[in-house]
């Protein structure tokens, strides 16, 4: 198995948009990582938190269609931690994925006793920004 990461990607509304959902399909059928489990948690203005599959949203039911069977390793707990990050009256996805991409990478570093100790996301505007400093140099 190639190295596995929990996304958490939040949005300024209530529910997913067709864009949101068509991008994640995408994400599924490109081939470089593969989705193992997603949830979507919704904190409403009202203070209402709910969760379901993507495919539980009716509007997103023809985008999502049947595809291939996820896992259901993300679960209540998962929700209810995502929630109290979330700002009332927006909405997160939660998506488990395995990078494909490195899986023979990832099965020569575990042969020789090696492992991903840890991770950075760095924003790509911090990428761009350093990347303009140092052509200024």
């Amino acid at each position: 198995m190639g190295p596995a990461e929990l996304l958490v990607l939040t949005f300024p509304q209530e529910t997913i948009t067709a864009e949101a959902a068509q991008a994640l399909v995408k994400l599924r059928t490109a081939g470089d990582i593969r989705v193992i489990d997603s949830l979507v948690v919704t904190h409403a203005a009202s203070g209402e938190v709910t969760y379901g599959e993507l495919a539980d949203f009716e509007h997103l039911r023809d985008i999502v269609g049947d595809g291939p069977e996820e896992l259901q390793l993300i679960g209540p707990e998962d929700a209810q931690e995502t929630a109290e990050l979330l700002e009332p009256g927006t909405v997160a996805v939660l998506v488990l994925i395995e990078h494909l991409w490195a899986q023979e990478a990832a099965q020569a570093l575990r042969a020789v006793g090696g492992r991903i100790a840890t991770g950075v996301r760095i924003p790509p505007e911090h990428i761009e920004e350093a990347v303009r400093a140092a052509a200024g140099r």
